[in-house]
């Protein structure tokens, strides 16, 4: 058996039964170790549950690519595209692409008989993938939109209903305004939905692709642009410049010019601030990471000074500082896994609890959501552990020297 494990084992399972001032000691580092490494996995999980919530909640509503006429790119204004199969067979053809969906956009007013509002009215059609929408549905439900026929039936956002006083099944008329004059629509409110993303919510209605693009005046096969879906969110730069490869600076029918951009490019606001969050868990993992090491360095000391007489005696008996220095070293890899198994509990068990039941509970208006999201990433919690160890593995070498300073005949005299 290697000497230096086994006289570590009987340090550890003598020291806090028959020492006075070790077992504090071993105690301390142990819960050192195991807050730190419980905040750094409760702070990485929330960090990663955040950002991959609002990003699904951007790309929801506006897809991971949009291609769309140069010009709408360019400008706020609403320019047409035409999309013909040949067209979207190209864009789903492209590596990487999982879907696409053509969509038209038109500016309009909701009035009823004590307020109004001004919204933007979103034509979809049988391929736009509702999956987004159901999971954040408040009441009623999701009509069968259609690209070559009218419901009259749009879709509202939560805040929109509060303002406007509505609720699903109620009439309500639409105001269109463009170079023709003024155009009303009656549309009747099929659902209700809440995404707690306020510059969405806040102006947003979705409607048949058919209505859209005949309140624009447009061609049967010309639209506002197409949303499109990658395989891999992680992927997208490369997707992308495939798109800038294959889309891009074609041109349609009426000489109308193609581009495209990424939902990065489309929302730079809001990915440059959730990129933010990324310094914010880099700075908690070095607290705490300096928290478990400086913790251990003082409990190692400790014992260390306490245990002289004992490393008197081995030096008296042969041994080097490097075995001793190795002897120490692996009790502390043993109050570092005790740190770590207590430390994956607590952190692990908090995760679980936030992401079932929800438990910490977040203004919506701020954070675009109502509950603390939590998001378990074994690897990463893995990677956690492997880390703390080996950097309290290391920043204890240089404490391990001091036992090069204990001399022999002074310390079997040591009490």
């Amino acid at each position: 058996m290697n000497l230096e494990l086994f006289l570590a084992r009987k340090i550890y399972a003598e020291g806090g039964d028959r020492r006075r001032v070790s077992q504090p000691a071993i105690q301390i580092a142990t819960a050192g170790v195991a807050i730190g490494l419980a905040v750094m996995i409760v702070s990485v999980s929330v960090i990663l549950g955040f950002k991959h919530t609002i990003r699904d909640k951007v790309v929801g509503f506006g897809s991971h690519i949009q291609v769309a006429n140069f010009l709408t790119l360019q400008t706020s204004e609403q320019h047409p595209i035409a999309i013909n199969d040949s067209m979207k067979n190209a864009i789903l053809g492209i590596e990487g692409v999982a879907h696409a969906e053509r969509f038209v956009l038109k500016q309009g007013i909701l009035k009823t008989d004590n307020d109004f509002l001004g919204i933007v009215f979103k034509g979809i059609a049988e391929e736009y993938d509702t999956t987004f929408l159901h999971k954040h549905m408040v009441e009623g439900s999701i009509p069968q939109f259609s690209a070559v026929k009218s419901s009259n039936n749009i879709l509202i956002s939560n805040t929109i209903a509060k303002q406007l006083l509505l609720k699903t099944g109620d009439k309500i008329f639409a105001y269109f305004i463009d170079q023709g004059g003024v155009r009303a629509r009656r549309f009747t409110i099929a659902g209700i939905y809440e995404t707690n993303l306020a510059q969405y919510d806040r102006s947003l209605c979705l409607t048949d692709l058919y209505t859209a693009r005949k309140l624009n005046g447009w061609e049967p096969d010309q639209v506002s642009g197409a949303e499109v879906l990658v395989k891999d969110f992680e992927q997208l730069d490369q997707v992308a410049a495939r798109f800038v490869e294959t889309v891009n600076r074609k041109q349609d029918r009426n000489g109308e010019t193609f581009s495209s951009r990424t939902i990065r490019e489309l929302n730079p606001q809001i990915f440059s601030w959730l990129n933010l969050l990324d310094l914010n868990v880099w700075i908690i993992l070095a607290l705490m990471t300096a928290v478990a090491g400086v913790t251990m360095i003082s409990g190692l000391l400790i014992i260390i000074l306490e245990r002289t007489q004992m490393i008197g005696i081995l030096k008296a008996l042969g041994a080097r500082n490097q075995s001793i220095r190795r002897t120490f070293l692996w009790f502390a890899v043993f109050i570092i896994g005790r740190g770590l198994l207590i430390g994956n509990i607590i952190g692990i068990g908090l995760v679980i609890l936030q992401d079932q039941l929800g438990l910490v509970k977040l203004n919506p208006t701020t954070y675009y959501v109502s509950t603390v999201p939590a998001e378990l990433n074994l690897p990463i919690v893995l990677a956690l552990n492997l880390a703390t160890l080996l950097i309290s593995v290391f920043m204890l070498i240089a404490p391990s020297y001091l036992v090069a300073h204990i001399h022999p005949a002074k310390s079997m005299r040591y009490e």
